[in-house]
């Protein structure tokens, strides 16, 4: 590149609710209802986990993740289950 550059980075501004469009404001909306029948839902140590997300999406991919596990643990627990035979732990999740 010839000439002077000047690393530049974009700023995102929350838009205040008067600058919403009125597809949006529907977005808007239909999040804090999302997030409010999922805290609901929650007793108070995993409403905890999850109250600091701003969007529905993460609160819900958190609990996913918290309650199902990742494929990693869901791998250990049929370890697990396996070794055992089976006898002392049943996950109807998982069929030998």
């Amino acid at each position: 590149m010839n000439g002077l550059y000047i690393p530049m980075t974009v700023v995102h501004v929350e838009k205040s609710y008067d600058e919403l469009t009125d597809a949006e404001n529907k977005k808007v909306q239909y999040n804090c209802v999302a997030k409010n029948i999922i805290t609901f839902a929650l007793n108070l140590d995993v409403f905890f986990k999850v109250s600091q997300y701003n969007s529905a999406k993460e609160m819900w991919d958190i609990l996913k993740v918290t309650h199902e596990g990742t494929t990693y643990v869901k791998r250990d627990w049929i370890t697990q289950v396996i070794w055992e035979g089976g006898s002392k732990h049943q996950d109807p999740k998982v069929s030998a």
